[in-house]
């Protein structure tokens, strides 16, 4: 087994491989505004990391968000690229999910909430019973709609950090953005046990920012 790993839901451009056993090469830059140029170069920067070519990988792993529109699309539009042409599967996975599962890599325990920043002064957030298990869909909302919802969770994740006044227990010590590396541990986890993986369809939970103008006039000449 060899899969490559893709996230760029959050700021994080992340790209990971990793043997069935461990990760064995990773790499992370935040930038939100640079997904489609830095992407692909981390993905040649782990291939050449671990000294394999894109033909050993056995099968793709992506975070499908959620996500902002045009961050999202890159990562996801990539891995269905690679899995075509290499004809390999594609896993796709919740992208908070991820985050989760790197803060139990980091030790954290019990119920807690998983909150990464949406833009428009809201969070998308998902709860968990503990590291590997997701116990509500995807959301997007303002932090302020959730203070009394989740009141003494604790909350990891950019989300959190962004807006502390709306969240009572904010683990800074926790992952802020994803890690391909814990988005393809635990692919390869599911993998072993048979778990369930979402198709490679983006999560983006609302319309995007950039509409057709109402009204719009169409000047062309018949």
């Amino acid at each position: 087994m060899l899969l490559l790993a893709l996230d760029t839901a959050t700021p994080a451009v992340t790209a990971a491989l990793h043997d069935g056993d461990k990760v064995i090469a990773e790499s992370r830059q935040v930038d939100a505004r640079r997904h489609g140029e830095l992407l692909l170069p981390a993905v040649d920067r782990v291939l050449g990391e671990a000294g394999r070519t894109l033909a050993d990988v056995t099968g793709i792993v992506v975070g499908v968000g959620p996500g902002p529109y045009t961050g999202l699309r890159v990562g996801i539009v990539t891995a269905a690229t690679f899995a075509a042409a290499l004809s390999v599967p594609v896993h796709g996975l919740c992208s908070l999910d991820g985050i989760a599962y790197a803060a139990g890599q980091q030790g954290l325990e019990g119920e807690f909430v998983v909150a990464t920043d949406a833009r428009r002064k809201e969070v998308y957030w998902a709860r968990y019973s503990d590291a590997r298990t997701r116990v509500t869909e995807p959301a997007v909302d303002r932090p302020a709609d959730l203070t009394e919802p989740l009141a003494g969770l604790t909350v990891v994740g950019a989300g959190g950090l962004l807006y502390p006044d709306a969240f009572t227990d904010v683990r800074t010590d926790m992952p802020e953005h994803q890690s391909a590396g814990a988005l393809a541990s635990l692919a390869a986890e599911k993998l072993r046990t048979g778990g369930e993986f979402l198709p490679d369809q983006p999560l983006y939970l609302r319309r995007p920012d950039a509409q057709v103008p109402a009204n719009y006039k169409v000047v062309t000449p018949k």
